[in-house]
């Protein structure tokens, strides 16, 4: 299935006014909504870690207290100082700010992700990938509460847009895609030195038309010998004379070099960028490689999550963890699509009519979203709460399924106008399923599974699904609105006590305060709780219930006067 550039006139314009359209609605609907999500378990903590970078700058580095927080100075900051600083100017609390933040960043990586469609596929593959993405309950719903894999994601599709540009441009990438490359690097790099993946591919993509170019000016050197040959009717005399000279490899590597040497300024840019979002990977030159050190062996003590109905320590999971997740979780049509574009950039790599500089793209595009997990699963590192730390290959398998529909659609196109309208229909009827599913689910799309895996109804007692402990957020409005209707007052003398399974700092902000929470308590008034295996059933009076497609994300129950068993069944991750 070899993918090729499609629509013209009016058909390209139209493509890129639903494009802007759907980015649009997007940005309308994440403005209507970013105060619906909840906190997580890491959002406090990275709230102060982005406080603590600007003390560092606005102290002219006197306050050196972020170089050593927790283990989040071997992270880079650049989406928490970000959020730090929109939460000085504008209207809404911290948390609030955060979530508008992630949206902001979310809406980049959606606009990153249809240009490379776009580039590679032409207008109708750059919609198509961008509705895909758009419509992607895993990218949209971590982009509003992921202060590291979502930037993550986001970042890596700008540096992807830049190095598709650059490889298409080779062996001369223009002023613009530099500096494009360069802020992807930093913007990668200063969020997570996972960010090293990229070399894999970019160096294959590299090679990839290093011996493309040397084997076609091998040919066209054969051909004009054999040109030669046959009008001078003369005969080759030995085999010496028969093999081609290796000036193609020799020139292809000069051009190589060239490539190269204009990417070098982006390396600088990138390492400027890395250092103000990440001031701790430039204090020491190795700083970067002891990071990626210590990320290589699980730093936290193991603890036990649920994967395919049993429970496994997140050091220990099957290793078809990341395959099976995303085909339970990914929606229907794209993963149809999505496998389909992989096949078919590959067979288009093969396509010696197609550019090279395109073949070689269409082989960048498909690693990016195949050889991470291929290298995970070699790895086999430690595998939790989900696919979060994969987001980063979405927006790349939208790219390769808005390729493969951008495909289809032409071929429906060739055949009759019918045919191309069928094709449409086809193509949003498909993707209705995820978006009810996201809107049914809101604001925990992120924990979705697809129709044909059964849902977060079959997920709930074999997966992971609120492991964010996002839920918290409705469960403690629900909880005041339900005390002032029962009329309730704390005791004379001190505030209402819960006692929480989960994130207990989310579960305070959500609650406010008139409440005093804890993890360990024998006698509590409210019992708040996640709906989740580590989290045990009680028997007391349910007074607030979160609940999703019949699963429940959180419960607060009655416990006053009444002894209650410990809320942790085991520790939680």
């Amino acid at each position: 299935m070899p993918l090729r550039l499609s629509g013209t006139g009016s058909a390209v314009l139209t493509a890129d006014r639903l494009a802007v359209g759907v980015l649009a609605i997007v940005a309308v609907i994440a403005a209507m909504t970013f105060r619906d999500f909840g906190l997580g378990w890491d959002d406090y903590t990275h709230s102060q870690y982005g406080d603590l970078l600007l003390k560092l700058y606005a102290s002219g580095f006197s306050d050196q207290r972020a170089l050593s927080f927790v283990n989040l100075y071997k992270y880079g900051g650049g989406f928490d100082m970000a959020a730090a600083l929109a939460a000085k100017v504008l209207p809404f609390d911290l948390f609030e700010t955060r979530r508008l933040v992630g949206a902001v960043v979310g809406i980049i990586g959606l606009i990153a992700t249809w240009r490379i469609g776009r580039r590679l596929g032409g207008p109708t593959a750059g919609l198509a990938a961008l509705v895909l993405l758009a419509a992607c309950p895993l990218y949209y719903g971590h982009m509003f509460i992921n202060a590291k894999d979502a930037p993550f994601a986001a970042a890596m599709a700008v540096l992807l847009l830049g190095m598709v540009r650059a490889f298409e441009e080779y062996p001369q990438p223009n002023a613009r895609t530099v500096v494009l490359v360069g802020v992807g690097l930093g913007l990668v790099f200063g969020s997570r030195i996972l960010a090293g993946i990229i070399a894999p591919y970019a160096l294959v993509t590299l090679l990839f038309i290093m011996i493309g170019e040397a084997r076609t000016a091998d040919q066209r050197r054969s051909k004009a010998r054999t040109a030669d040959q046959r009008r001078s009717k003369a005969r080759v005399a030995n085999s010496r004379e028969s093999k081609p000279q290796p000036v193609g490899l020799r020139q292809s590597l000069v051009r190589a070099g060239e490539f190269i040497w204009r990417l070098l300024p982006a390396l600088a840019l990138g390492y400027m960028i890395m250092g103000l979002l990440w001031p701790w990977s430039i204090l020491a030159p190795l700083n970067p490689v002891r990071a990626a050190e210590y990320f290589d062996k699980f730093f936290e003590k193991p603890w036990r999550e649920m994967y395919a109905g049993k429970l496994y320590p997140v050091t220990a999971m099957p290793a078809d963890y990341l395959p099976r997740l995303f085909a339970l979780k990914l929606p229907e049509i794209m993963l149809a699509l999505g496998f389909a574009g992989i096949v078919g950039a590959f067979v288009a790599a093969t396509k010696g009519d197609l550019p090279l500089n395109r073949r070689a793209n269409f082989i960048l595009v498909a690693l990016a979203a195949i050889l991470p997990i291929g290298l995970a699963i070699v790895a086999h590192p430690a595998f939790y709460n989900g696919l979060r730390h994969f987001v980063f290959v979405v927006p790349p398998f939208a790219v390769l399924g808005g390729l493969a529909g951008a495909w289809l659609f032409d071929r429906a196109r060739a055949f009759s106008k019918v045919a191309a309208g069928a094709a449409v229909a086809a193509f949003i009827a498909t993707l209705a399923l995820p978006v009810s599913d996201m809107v049914r689910l809101h604001p925990y799309q992120y924990t979705a599974f697809n129709r044909a895996s059964g849902g977060v109804l079959m997920a709930r007692d074999n997966y992971m699904l609120d492991y964010w402990g996002l839920a918290f957020k409705q469960a403690g409005e629900a909880l005041r609105v339900k005390l002032d209707e029962m009329h309730l007052k704390p005791p004379r003398g001190r505030r209402w006590t819960v006692e929480i399974c989960g994130p207990q700092r989310p579960a305070e902000v959500a609650l406010g305060p008139n409440f005093e929470t804890t993890w360990d308590r024998k006698r509590a008034d409210f019992a708040m709780m996640l709906g989740t295996y580590y989290c045990r059933d009680l028997t007391a009076r349910v007074l607030v219930e979160i609940n999703r497609e019949g699963v429940d994300y959180a419960r607060v129950y009655d416990i006053r006067g009444r002894p209650v068993p410990k809320l942790i069944t085991e520790p939680p991750p």
